[in-house]
């Protein structure tokens, strides 16, 4: 059972949050009280350890459900809709900056009571973990970035994502439609990929026309081109805490690229997960917890 709490970005953006299994049992005296509203008590400071998912671009919470029921047996697992995403709001001239995406993150962890937090990030949602890990390092003692490169990608990458909206047909009459499309029919698709097809079929919503993205493609793009354009090094080498980089092995981190990345981290670990893509946690579920498991247990704390 989900349960949703409202939290409060950056510009007053309403932010979804959820926790998609019962938390660990803690000692009431050292909780904070939860609020009547929804809004969580203390978890991470004096309750038990804190944990914040963060999803991709085009992503949403609901991505990491496996992976925080999993986690909820020792932590206090929360997995968050980042603006415009899922069930968080959309605001047509809102920003969408990289400055945006990790104050928003911030807000979360403190309203949240997760600080001192294990931030799991895939893709974009990695590169909010990792800046905001820089930035905020008390707020931060462990960090998984999964399958998100910190290298600039350049002009001709956004090009490419531009042409690849335009190309969803949309809308799709059925989510049988969308599965197949996403996990067969995709030019971006080498080999069928049931589980890819899921994964978007997740982020479809009915409209009178037919199924839609929840998101605006149009956002997305906004977004992506906050930080294509930039290589992100300097952040990730800022980053104090134990750090594990994971990749899918056919996934868009080169072995090579993902190495680098754990050598200039100044705690960097390493891990892949075989027979996985870009949606390293979604394609490989167990696969992907044994990965992570080993770095969590070397954290302690809990």
């Amino acid at each position: 059972m989900a349960r949703r709490i409202d939290v409060t970005g950056t510009d007053g953006v309403r932010l979804a949050a959820w926790e998609f299994g019962d938390p660990p049992k803690t000692d009431p005296a050292q909780d904070g009280p939860a609020a009547a509203d929804g809004h969580a008590g203390r978890a991470g400071a004096g309750g038990s350890p804190g944990v914040l998912l963060l999803h991709g671009l085009m992503g949403r919470a609901s991505h990491w459900a496996p992976t925080a029921r999993w986690l909820s047996g020792r932590y206090r697992a929360v997995a968050l809709d980042q603006r415009g995403h899922g069930r968080s709001d959309k605001p047509p001239g809102g920003a969408f900056t990289r400055d945006a995406y990790v104050d928003d993150a911030e807000a979360a962890l403190e309203q949240l009571g997760l600080a001192p937090v294990v931030l799991i990030g895939h893709a974009m949602g990695a590169l909010t973990a990792w800046q905001l890990a820089a930035r905020r390092p008390e707020l931060v003692r462990g960090l998984i970035i999964c399958d998100m490169r910190a290298s600039a990608l350049g002009a001709a990458s956004q090009r490419e994502w531009a042409q690849w909206f335009a190309s969803w047909p949309l809308p799709f009459a059925t989510l049988a439609d969308v599965r197949k499309w996403f996990g067969e029919d995709d030019p971006w698709v080498e080999r069928p990929n049931p589980a890819r097809g899921e994964f978007y079929a997740e982020v479809m919503a009915e409209s009178p026309d037919g199924w839609r993205p929840v998101f605006e493609p149009e956002q997305m793009l906004r977004s992506r081109e906050t930080w294509v354009y930039d290589a992100h090094w300097e952040e990730l080498a800022q980053v104090r805490c134990p750090a594990l980089v994971v990749r899918g092995l056919d996934g868009e981190l080169g072995r090579a690229e993902a190495q680098e990345m754990v050598r200039v981290l100044p705690r960097g670990q390493y891990a892949e997960v075989a027979d996985a893509g870009h949606l390293v946690h979604y394609d490989q579920p167990d696969a992907w917890r044994a990965a992570i498991e080993p770095f969590l247990d070397s954290l302690g704390g809990d």
